[in-house]
């Protein structure tokens, strides 16, 4: 599996960043790379809540499960189906506090590419282009808590 790491501090307390982030049907509010998500059964969060996020291009497509909850602090988010050329990846959201109403935000994704061996061969292309959306990623979802907050 192949490994990424980045990582925002936020102008807010965890608790404010986290509302963000459990709201896991509406991750499109913020994340810059989709079109739309909604949820993909009744259970709005928590352990095995799950989610369709379709990509602006409007052909791709990922489902996301949360398979690791611990309120205000961790989320790990399972990538289980879709049109993306991902075997199996697993995102984990961590939140710690930074100083005085501010919070650090580290994003983990690992990920095996699908198509055997000639995706290991790919990993090199895919690791910069993952990162840079999830740095994007981060700091949408940072300027969407300070708007909500104000």
């Amino acid at each position: 599996m192949a490994k990424i790491v980045v990582d925002q501090i936020v102008d807010a307390s965890p608790e404010q960043v986290w509302l963000s982030w459990d709201d896991f049907g509406n991750i499109a509010r913020f994340h810059p790379g989709l079109k739309s998500s909604h949820l993909l059964a009744d259970k709005p969060t928590g352990l095995g809540a799950t989610r369709q996020c379709d990509m602006k291009d409007g052909k791709n497509f990922i489902r996301e499960r949360i398979i690791g909850y611990a309120p205000n602090e961790r989320m790990e988010i399972d990538i289980y189906e879709g049109t993306m050329p991902l075997k199996r990846a697993v995102a984990t959201l961590t939140l710690s506090p930074a100083g005085a109403q501010k919070t650090r935000i580290q994003m983990n994704m690992e990920f095996t590419p699908k198509f055997g061996v000639l995706g290991l061969l790919m990993i090199p292309m895919m690791k910069p282009q993952f990162r840079k959306l999830l740095q994007a990623l981060l700091s949408k979802n940072a300027e969407h808590v300070m708007r909500s907050a104000a």
